[in-house]
C-alpha cells in the first residue's frame, strides 16, 4: 500500500508551506499563512487516516477565500497543491446546476479529481478542490430572506448540494465525467478528508460597503488616503444570499485585499514563474536579450492599476508591449531590447488599434541608452 510518507518528502510544518508560498505568491501573508495551516491540518488528517487512528473529533478546515480579482487566490491554490503533490482541480461554481436540471451535478468535481488522480480512489480521497466562483451562486431571490419564490438552479441550489461534499460524505462519482448525465460507471468516493478551497470576488458586496462606509468623508480625503477594505462580517454574506449551512462548512475565511503598486511590481520579477522570466527565456530562444528597466515596469504596473486587473492583468498589457517584438523575435537575433518607459508607452500606443497603415512607425527595437 502507498503511504503518505512516501508521497511527501518530509512531514511538512505551517513555517515550510507559507515559505513555499513566499516564493511564488507576493503579498497576502495572512491569507498564505491561513492556507499553511489548513494544509497543515489536512496532512495531519491524512496520516492519522492511513495510519488507522482517523480524527473523527476534527473538522475539516475547509477555507472561503474573498479578494478582489487578480489579488492571488487561484495562484495559492495551485501553488499550494503543487507543493503538497496531492491531486487538485480547478472548479467554476458557475458550471453546475442543482441535480435534475442540465448542467454538471457538484458530484463531477469529484469525478475530475478522481480523474487527476490517474482513477486511484484513495488518493483522491487525500486531494484539493479549488471551487472558483462562488459568489456567483448566491441565492438570486435577495428579497425572499426565508429562499421562498421562483427555483434558483444555479444558485441556492448548488449551495445545498455542495453541503454533502463539504461536510464530508460518501459520494457516487461518475468515471467518464465528459458524460456525467449517464447513470452508470459510478464508484464510491468519500469526501472527508478532501481540502476545499472557495473563492469569490463578492464585488457587489464590496461596493455594498463602499456605499455603506461613504459618509463622512471627501472624496479628496479617501483619495489621499485610501482606507483598506472593510472587514466582510457573516451577516454581510448571509445578505449577500450566502446560506448558513454553505457558510458554517467553510470554519476558515480569509480576506485578501488588492495588490500595491510596489507588490504588483513584485509580482512581475520575483516568483520563479513570473511573466517578465517568462518572455526573457521565450526571446533568449531567439537569441534576443530583453533588458528590463524598472521605469519601464512601473509603466506596466500603472496601467495594471488603471484597468483594475491585478496580477492577472499584467500578462495582457506584458503580451501588447512585446507583442511586435514577438513577431520579429527571429529576425532580432544578437539584439538588446531595452524595456523603459518610452518604450512601453509607444508600444502601447501603437497597439490602440488604429489601422497599421496609419500608425506612425514603432521604431527599431534595437540596443539603446535608457531614460534617467
Amino acid at each position: 500500500m502507498t503511504t503518505l510518507t512516501r508521497e511527501l518528502p518530509k512531514r511538512l510544518v505551517p513555517a515550510e508551506i507559507k515559505a513555499e508560498l513566499d516564493r511564488y505568491v507576493i503579498g497576502q501573508h495572512r491569507a498564505k499563512k491561513a492556507l499553511a495551516v489548513a494544509a497543515y491540518n489536512h496532512l495531519k488528517r491524512i496520516r492519522a487516516r492511513m495510519l488507522g487512528t482517523p480524527m473523527t473529533g476534527v473538522r475539516k478546515s475547509n477555507v472561503l477565500m474573498i479578494g478582489p480579482t487578480g489579488c492571488g487566490k487561484t495562484h495559492l491554490a495551485r501553488t499550494l497543491s503543487r507543493f503538497l503533490d496531492l491531486p487538485f482541480v480547478i472548479a467554476d461554481a458557475t458550471e453546475y446546476t442543482e441535480a435534475g436540471y442540465y448542467g454538471k451535478d457538484v458530484e463531477v468535481m469529484i469525478g475530475e479529481l478522481l480523474l487527476q488522480a490517474d482513477m486511484d480512489v484513495s488518493r483522491a480521497e487525500q486531494g484539493i478542490v479549488f471551487v472558483d466562483e462562488v459568489d456567483k451562486i448566491a441565492r438570486r431571490s435577495q428579497w425572499a430572506v426565508t429562499g421562498a419564490g421562483n427555483r434558483d438552479i444555479g444558485g441556492e441550489g448548488v449551495q445545498q448540494a455542495m453541503l454533502k461534499l463539504l461536510e464530508g460524505r460518501q459520494v457516487f462519482v461518475p468515471t467518464n465525467v465528459t458524460q456525467h448525465w449517464s447513470k452508470h460507471d459510478f464508484v464510491p468516493v468519500d469526501t472527508t478528508d478532501i481540502l476545499f478551497l472557495c473563492a469569490g470576488t463578492f464585488s457587489d458586496l464590496h461596493l455594498y460597503q463602499r456605499r455603506r462606509n461613504a459618509p463622512g468623508f471627501s472624496a479628496t480625503d479617501r483619495a489621499a488616503a485610501p482606507d483598506p477594505a472593510p472587514a466582510i462580517t457573516e451577516r454581510d454574506l448571509l445578505r449577500y444570499g450566502m446560506l448558513a449551512e454553505f457558510l458554517g462548512r467553510l470554519p476558515v475565511r480569509v480576506q485578501l485585499g488588492a495588490l500595491t503598486e510596489d507588490e504588483l511590481l513584485d509580482v512581475l520579477v520575483k516568483p520563479p514563474d513570473s511573466a517578465i522570466r517568462e518572455y526573457t527565456d521565450l526571446l533568449r530562444q531567439d537569441g534576443v536579450t530583453l533588458q528590463c528597466e524598472e521605469s519601464g515596469l512601473r509603466a506596466i504596473v500603472r496601467r495594471a492599476l488603471e484597468h483594475d486587473t491585478g496580477a492577472r492583468g499584467m500578462r495582457t498589457i506584458l503580451e501588447d508591449v512585446l507583442q511586435e517584438t514577438l513577431f520579429r523575435a527571429p529576425e532580432l537575433a544578437g539584439r538588446t531590447i531595452v524595456l523603459d518607459a518610452d518604450f512601453v508607452e509607444a508600444a502601447l500606443q501603437a497597439s490602440t488599434g488604429a489601422p497599421e497603415e496609419d500608425r506612425p512607425p514603432p521604431g527599431d527595437p534595437v540596443t539603446r541608452t535608457p531614460r534617467r
